[in-house]
């Protein structure tokens, strides 16, 4: 018999387009199991400071409401790193989660936050099941997480605007974009925007590759180029842009546009380049139909698979179906790079593209 009659959820790490309607789906199919739903404000920290910051929600909080068709996330997501120690963290979490009377708690986030937040729910004896949400795509096991074809299309609407300005200016332009450590992101809007270069961090590149491209455009005829790369490249020898750090001492990835820019100009004379750096833009916009379509797929698994009485399992996408893997086979998995031999690099190289050496 299940015993569940209220559930928590959260939305943990880097936003992204599609967690509100994660949340709206979640709310609507526990109602439908007669739960209550408390919505943790700021990721874990909604749990772990004092006082607790949530609220209750309802249906009525979505259906006459924009929200699920809208980036960022109703309820707040942080991922500033830990303040206290994971011990003080996990008990002020099972505190809270004792406090609010929760049997459950829906975790949306990437792979980082289902290792830290099972491991909370775990100590606190609270069921658990993740739904994987990254720009990134790098959590691993599933084939997409939410968010990541919103950025995408961010991205190849980027490319398109670019290649109108590059024509005219007879220009090589640089998109740099997200994606952490990961080249997902990277590749799959390089395909799609048709872009002439694409460099990812899980693939060595040369400048010289990089200038043979070029050249190769413009004995073509053609008197402009695209050249995409992503923020986690590093320099051709390996070494990485910039050492800057966060607040908390995490690295930060950025810069490689720039670097590579004036290395082009000061190496080859075919074009000019210039820069442009997406930011923060590629975790907004209105979400896609797939991401708005897998959002609520995935939380109504999530709720689907609590009222069968599963737990410590994030649900996700495996070959096209919807399914369910165990947390520790995720952690032990970790951050899912992109492979070298993936359909778009292989389209990628077919094409034209450089996408780095072989």
């Amino acid at each position: 018999m299940n015993k569940i009659k209220k559930i928590g959820i959260l939305t943990s790490g880097g936003d992204c387009a599609g967690l509100n309607a994660v949340i709206m789906s979640v709310v609507n199919a526990a109602t439908r199991q007669g739960w209550e739903v408390y919505g943790i404000h700021d990721g874990t920290d909604g749990l772990t400071n004092r006082p607790l910051s949530y609220e209750v929600l309802t249906e009525n909080n979505f259906s006459n409401s924009p929200w699920p068709r809208l980036s960022g996330s109703y309820l707040g997501s942080l991922n500033t790193g830990v303040k206290e120690t994971p011990e003080v963290l996990a008990q002020r979490f099972g505190e809270g989660v004792r406090e609010l009377g929760l049997d459950a708690v829906v975790v949306v986030g990437g792979d980082g936050s289902m290792n830290i937040v099972s491991g909370y729910c775990k100590a606190a004896g609270v069921k658990m099941v993740g739904v994987p949400k990254t720009i990134d795509n790098d959590t691993p096991l599933t084939e997409f997480s939410v968010g990541f074809n919103t950025a995408c299309q961010a991205c190849t609407n980027a490319l398109d605007d670019l290649m109108l300005t590059a024509r005219s200016h007879h220009r090589a332009l640089i998109l740099e974009v997200m994606g952490r450590d990961a080249g997902h992101l990277a590749m799959h809007s390089a395909v799609a925007g048709f872009a002439d270069v694409c460099l990812v961090p899980e693939i060595p590149y040369t400048l010289d590759g990089i200038i043979a491209k070029l050249e190769e455009v413009k004995q073509s005829g053609r008197t402009s180029a695209l050249i995409v790369v992503s923020e986690g490249v590093k320099t051709e020898t390996g070494e990485a842009v910039t050492g800057a750090v966060n607040m908390v001492g995490e690295k930060i990835n950025g810069g490689i546009g720039e670097y590579l820019s004036n290395l082009i100009n000061k190496n080859y004379k075919g074009f000019q380049t210039r820069v442009t750096k997406l930011g923060h833009v590629q975790r907004s916009g209105n979400p896609t139909s797939f991401d708005r379509g897998l959002a609520v797929v995935l939380g109504a698994e999530a709720i689907r698979l609590l009222a069968e009485g599963q737990t410590d399992i994030m649900v996700g996408l495996a070959g096209g179906k919807v399914t369910s893997f165990a947390l520790d086979k995720v952690v032990e998995a970790g951050t899912t790079g992109l492979n070298e031999n993936s359909p778009y690099v292989k389209a990628a190289r077919a094409i034209g593209i450089y996408v780095g050496e072989k």
